[in-house]
């Protein structure tokens, strides 16, 4: 990638650096393969390291729960977060397409969502009844070792009529809405699947209400919900998106109101108002939407914290992860109509920091200067026979593998970073990170920007 220079302008960090956004979105759709759970199949020759593990992942019941994704550098299958990352990345699909195709990665890209829709279709056993965790987070947390290796027990978890959870059951409808449009026209009975899915996890989210992590407390220390007052509108109108049934509209306006959430905002794994916000505004002529999208990315734009060189400062815990999320939904503002030149500006600068403008590159296998040490397991174990535990963890070498394409958690509010294992604040890479930081490179390629 060349260089070529950085400056600032107006408190923003500005660049003419040219990077090569389709290698950077190949290599994001490798972080997803690294992250298989499963028998696995199809992976890239580079991933020779991955092999077939948790083979016995079941439910309560004995249901197969095999597949799918870790979550983050552990080995614990979080059904929020997954989730989450699905629906992010089918949008992102959806929208910047050309983005894909003009990468060569289309036939990956729906590939990396069908791995993780093929698990969600398992998870949901019944119709109100959702696996929504495979893997004890305390025990998987003791552990450090490759996946293939494990030993300890990997417990199930799930939400019912009796202990619901209406924010997953919601998130996990947008997902299988949007996974069912990816696949409109390619494999139809595959979207008539997802679709009959979402309709079925959106009813049982509408209707019996209850915050996931109350009702499975093995998930609130990791993914403890803040309510399902942003989920259910979008979970709504991502159902609306894909059947056109003004019902799921409505239901989504009326959910929006109910929940308030023109008074809330943030795209994340908890936090979905922005995005109910943005995809309602494609939807209706009310401009209250659009205004609501315009206030928040404008204040992102003009008042919001920044790091002496320029990243758009909104958390300690993966700042990047947060840069990237709000500006997803500034991207997809743009495509609405909404400052469009000042908005993909701003996401072309915020990207250029993650890429490398300030001589780093936050990505793993991005340019010479990147993450070398990421807190992941499998990537940090050298290969079998040698050992992989703490002491591997512990050690100043660098990981034994390049976790190609994963962003890492990022800088703190002085920019201060340091590529070691042991800091999972900074240094964690996970499916919510990647999945709106890859639609973006997908939407800078479209756009030519």
């Amino acid at each position: 990638m060349a260089r070529y220079g950085v400056f600032f302008l107006f408190g923003l960090l500005a660049s003419s650096q040219a990077y090569d956004y389709k290698d950077a979105l190949q290599k994001s759709l490798l972080f997803y393969q690294a992250q298989r759970s499963g028998k696995l199949s199809g992976m890239d020759s580079s991933l020779y390291w991955r092999g077939d593990s948790a083979l016995n992942d079941k439910g309560q019941n004995g249901e197969d729960l095999t597949g799918g994704y870790y979550d983050a550098g552990d080995h614990v299958k979080f059904g929020f977060p997954m989730a989450f990352a699905m629906t992010t990345l089918a949008w992102g699909i959806l929208d910047w397409g050309d983005g894909y195709t003009s990468a060569g990665v289309m036939d990956e890209a729906r590939n990396c969502i069908r791995w993780g829709m093929d698990y969600l279709i398992k998870a949901h056993i019944s119709d109100n009844e959702l696996y929504v965790q495979v893997g004890d987070g305390t025990a998987d947390h003791n552990y450090w070792g490759r996946p293939e290796d494990m030993t300890m027990d990997r417990p199930s978890y799930k939400i019912t009529t009796s202990a619901p959870g209406s924010d997953v059951a919601a998130e996990t409808a947008a997902a299988f809405a949007a996974a069912s449009l990816v696949f409109k026209g390619v494999d139809d009975n595959y979207a008539n699947t997802l679709l009959s899915h979402a309709k079925a996890l959106f009813d049982f989210a509408d209707n019996y209400r209850g915050v996931y992590s109350n009702s499975v407390p093995a998930a609130a220390s990791f993914y403890g919900s803040n309510g399902y007052a942003d989920e259910l509108p979008w979970g709504a109108v991502w159902l609306y998106r894909a059947t056109a049934s003004e019902s799921y509209l409505n239901r989504a306006i009326e959910l929006y109101n109910e929940g308030g959430l023109q008074y809330r905002s943030g795209y994340g794994w908890d936090e979905k108002s922005s995005g109910a916000t943005v995809m309602i505004a494609r939807f209706t002529s009310d401009q209250t939407y659009k205004t609501t999208v315009q206030n928040y990315c404008d204040n992102l734009m003009n008042n919001q914290q920044r790091t002496p060189k320029g990243l758009i400062f909104l958390g300690e815990w993966g700042s990047l992860r947060n840069m990237a999320g709000a500006m997803f939904i500034c991207m997809m503002a743009s495509d609405r109509g909404i400052n469009p030149s000042a908005y993909r500006s701003m996401v072309k600068e915020q990207m250029g920091y993650a890429l490398g403008d300030t001589g780093f590159s936050y990505v793993c296998g991005i340019d010479s200067n990147y993450p070398r040490s990421p807190h992941h397991r499998s990537s940090s174990c050298p290969d079998p026979p040698a050992t992989c535990d703490w002491n591997t963890f512990n050690g100043a070498q660098a990981n034994a593998h390049v976790l190609n394409g994963a962003l890492v958690g990022g800088p703190g509010a002085n920019d201060d970073y340091v590529d070691t294992r042991q800091d999972a604040q900074k240094n964690e890479v996970a499916l919510d990170y990647n999945a709106p930081f890859q639609g973006l490179l997908a939407a800078l390629i479209k756009y030519n920007l």
